[in-house]
């Protein structure tokens, strides 16, 4: 597995979400705060896609409201 950290603000969470889901070779997706405590973990397999990961992306977007910065924490198959 590769990891890989993005940090921005709330207000580009959710379309970095979606574009990482899109990329299809994402197994886990962890949001942390700025003080680093994980505030929500996604795992994403193949049967997650759909209908599934539309109340996710609903969460992800209520999440985006409350925080001011964050950090993705992108785990990725090779």
């Amino acid at each position: 597995m590769k990891t890989e950290e993005f940090t921005i603000n709330g207000a580009e969470l959710l379309a970095k979400v979606k574009e990482l889901i899109k990329a299809g070779n994402v197994r886990k997706i962890s949001i942390k705060n700025e003080s680093g405590k994980t505030l929500i973990e996604i795992p994403l397999t193949l049967g997650a896609i759909g209908v599934v990961i539309a109340p996710v992306l609903a969460a992800v977007g209520a999440l985006a409201a409350l925080v001011a910065k964050c950090t993705i924490v992108v785990e990725k198959e090779e």
